[in-house]
């Protein structure tokens, strides 16, 4: 029989031994982990520019079609440019911000920074604008791109971590997405009117508005006004900035 001394020390040993192994794993996979990270956020960044990527690819493409990319501040103004492969104004590169982060500053009325990518593509010049928000049960993120006139949306592309499958998590489907090709975030007033994820369809909009919004996921209403809100709280922070380039 084992003492309880005995039993004390090889437990603890052990514990000891597989923490080194957890941590020794975790630390020579983390380069991979942040890696596997960069490259679906590129891929998500190239689909709103109706580009698909692979993880072989994606890295190469964008550096091919992304011109530049800026950091604007609460203001409006440009504070980071980064192109060419490397830092031309200011400090902060725009695709290393954290985005969640700057959100929760602007939330605390604290001075925050967002990221922009301008692209070339055959249709021309567009601009990428990284969308985060809060869906049911979890995160609702995606990329928003817009035309050379600042107003019409040339692509998207919405993912979701907990959304309920078959409702909420329709929002991840190509077919969702391709809805906000042709819609346009400033009415004919110049005013910022965002895009409206409309529960009962576009259909039950004044004809005028119809412009500004897509069809909400059918059962998926909670998840759709999370969009909707997610659209307006990220695209409203780039209207100073497009007001100053007209």
């Amino acid at each position: 029989m084992f003492t309880n001394r005995y039993i004390f020390i090889y437990s603890s040993v052990m514990v000891i031994i597989v923490a080194a192994i957890l941590s020794t794993a975790a630390m020579v996979l983390k380069p991979y982990q942040e890696r596997n990270i960069a490259i679906a956020k590129i891929q998500g960044i190239l689909l709103a520019a109706d580009i698909k990527a692979n993880t072989e690819n994606a890295e190469t493409l964008f550096d091919q079609v992304i011109l530049e990319e800026l950091v604007i501040d609460q203001d409006g103004k440009v504070t980071g440019r980064f192109s060419k492969g490397q830092l031309t104004d200011g400090n902060d590169r725009a695709f290393d911000l954290n985005l969640k982060k700057e959100l929760y500053n602007k939330r605390q009325e604290n001075p925050y920074k967002v990221p922009l990518y301008m692209a070339e593509t055959d249709s021309g010049k567009i601009f990428i604008i990284p969308l985060l928000g809060k869906g049911l049960w979890g995160p609702i993120y995606g990329n928003l791109s817009l035309k050379a006139d600042m107003s019409t949306i040339y692509g998207a592309e919405f993912g979701n971590d907990k959304e309920t499958p078959g409702l909420g998590a329709e929002i991840s489907d190509r077919g969702f997405a391709l809805q906000f090709l042709g819609k346009t975030i400033f009415n004919e007033q110049g005013q910022f009117v965002s895009i409206t994820v409309k529960k009962g369809g576009v259909g039950t909009m004044p004809a005028d508005a119809r412009i500004h919004g897509v069809d909400a996921i059918s059962g998926g209403t909670i998840t759709s006004d999370a969009v909707t809100k997610m659209l307006e709280n990220c695209l409203e922070n780039y209207v100073a900035y497009f007001k100053s380039q007209q």
